[in-house]
C-alpha cells in the first residue's frame, strides 16, 4: 500500500529533546521505517521549518516530504493552526497529480485537520492518532495551556469524522468516550520500541559505584523532573542523571532544576546530561539501575518502554499510558503523580533489593519483546489500513453503480 503519514510539527528528522521534539517524532520515524520494511511505500509529510531543507529526504526506506506551510522557520506547535489550510492545499495538489496514497495516517490533531481536508478532496481514507489530547492538557495545565482555544472541539469533531482512531492506551479510550467519540471508532494499538537498538547487550555509559537513577525526556515542567530531584532526598548515596534538554544545550528549565537540587541539598548527586543523540540512548539506559518516570500526565510514554527493553526496571507515576506499559509489581512500581516522597520511597526500596530488580528486568524484557515491537505494531496497523481502504473502495464502487 501507499501510506501517507502526516506529522505537521514533529519531523522524524528532528533532533530529540527540544520543547516540541520528543515521543511523536520518534514514533513517526520508527513506524514509517517498520511499515517500509514490511513492503509499503511510505511518505511522511511535515512542515518545512527551514529554507535550507530539501523538498524530499529519503531515510530508512521512506521519504520525508517538507510541506511549505507558513514561514520556513521554527515555530511553536501551538502557533501552527493558521497554516493548516495551506498544508492541506499543498497535499491535495500532490495527491491529485503526483502521488495518491491509499490511506493517510494523521499524527496529532492539527495533522488530522490537514489530512481530513486533503483526504476528502482526494477521496483518501484517514486514520487518526492524537498522541495527546487537549482535554487532558487543559485539566492539568489550566491557564498555562497555550493550545488554540478550539483544540478540544476540533479533536471531538475529528474523532467522529475520520475513518478510524488509533488509541495508544486505555486511558485515552476513556477520554475520547467522554468527548463523545464512539468506542466503535477506536482501535487500541500502542506505540512500539526498536528492539534492534534497545536491548540489554552492548556498551553502557561509564558510571561510578553509587546506584544510578536515570530520568529521560523533554525538559518541561509536566514531565516531573522536579519531583524526581526532590525524591532523591530520601534515596541516600544514589546519583540522578537527567537526560534531555534543548539540542543546542541552552535550556532555561535546566537552571530551574539546578536550583531545586540546591534547595533539596542534593546538588552534588544530580547530573544534567543535556540532549543525547538517539543512537546513544541505549548506552545510557544500560548504565542505570532504575529508570524514574514521573510525569503529571502522559499520553503514552516511550522512555519507560525503551528502558524496559534494555532490561532496566521502572518506577513510574500511575498516569495515562504508563498504567498499561508498566505492570505494577511485575516490571516496575507505580506511584501517585506529584508525590516526591512516595516516589523516593519506591526508588529506595527497589535499589535496596537486587533480587527484585533482576526479576523486574527479566519481566520487562519479555513484555516489550512480546507486546511492543515495531514489527508487531506495523502488522496491526496494516490490518487497520486495509480495512479503511477497503471501505473506501466499496464506497467508490457504490457511487459508480448509482451514477
Amino acid at each position: 500500500m501507499r501510506l501517507a503519514m502526516i506529522s505537521e510539527h514533529a519531523s522524524p528528522l528532528a533532533a530529540l529533546g527540544g520543547t516540541d521534539a520528543g515521543g511523536q517524532n520518534a514514533h513517526v520515524a520508527e513506524l514509517a521505517a517498520a511499515l517500509a520494511a514490511a513492503g509499503h511505500e511510505v511518505r511522511v509529510y511535515t512542515r518545512r521549518d527551514s529554507g535550507d531543507l530539501p523538498d524530499v529526504v529519503p531515510v530508512n526506506g521512506f521519504d520525508v516530504v517538507h510541506v511549505p506551510a507558513g514561514p520556513p522557520v521554527p515555530l511553536p506547535k501551538d502557533e501552527l493552526l493558521p497554516f493548516m489550510g495551506d498544508f492541506a492545499a499543498w497535499m491535495t495538489v500532490e495527491w491529485t497529480s503526483i502521488w495518491r496514497p491509499d490511506v493517510a495516517h494523521a499524527h496529532f490533531w492539527m495533522s488530522g485537520l490537514a489530512a481530513m481536508t486533503a483526504g476528502r478532496a482526494c477521496e483518501v481514507p484517514v486514520v487518526q492518532t492524537f498522541h495527546a489530547l487537549g482535554s487532558v492538557k487543559r485539566r492539568h495545565q489550566g491557564a498555562a495551556d497555550t493550545s488554540p482555544p478550539r483544540r478540544i472541539a476540533f479533536e471531538r469533531q475529528l474523532g467522529r469524522a475520520v475513518d478510524r482512531v488509533v488509541v495508544q492506551c486505555r486511558d485515552e479510550i476513556r477520554e475520547l468516550v467522554m468527548l463523545g467519540v464512539p468506542r466503535s471508532q477506536m482501535v487500541l494499538i500502542p506505540s512500539g520500541v526498536n528492539t534492534g537498538r534497545f536491548h540489554p547487550d552492548g556498551p553502557a555509559q561509564p558510571r561510578g559505584a553509587e546506584p544510578r537513577i536515570l530520568t529521560v525526556g523533554r525538559l518541561v515542567e509536566r514531565k516531573g523532573f522536579e519531583d524526581v530531584i526532590r525524591a532523591l532526598a530520601v534515596v541516600p548515596q544514589a546519583e540522578l542523571v537527567v537526560v534531555g534538554g534543548a539540542p543546542d544545550g541552552h535550556d532555561p528549565y535546566a537552571d530551574r532544576l539546578r536550583e531545586v537540587a540546591g534547595q533539596c541539598g542534593v546538588a552534588g548527586r544530580v547530573r544534567l546530561a543535556g540532549a543525547v543523540p538517539a543512537r546513544d540512548m541505549p548506552r545510557w539506559y544500560r548504565s542505570a539501575d532504575v529508570l524514574a518516570a514521573a510525569p503529571w500526565y502522559e499520553p503514552f510514554g516511550l522512555t519507560p518502554l525503551e528502558a524496559m527493553a534494555c532490561g532496566v526496571p521502572v518506577v513510574a507515576t500511575a498516569v495515562g499510558g504508563l498504567t498499561d506499559t508498566v505492570l505494577d509489581g511485575v516490571t516496575g512500581d507505580l506511584v501517585p503523580a506529584r508525590d516526591p516522597r512516595a516516589l523516593g520511597e519506591a526508588l529506595r526500596r527497589l535499589l535496596a533489593d537486587e533480587m527484585r530488580r533482576h526479576s523486574y528486568a527479566a519481566a520487562a524484557r519479555d513484555r516489550v519483546g512480546h507486546s511492543y515491537s515495531w514489527r508487531r505494531v506495523a502488522i496491526q496497523l496494516t490490518a487497520v489500513y486495509a480495512a479503511v481502504a477497503g471501505r473506501a473502495a466499496a464506497t467508490d464502487e457504490a457511487r459508480e453503480a448509482v451514477a
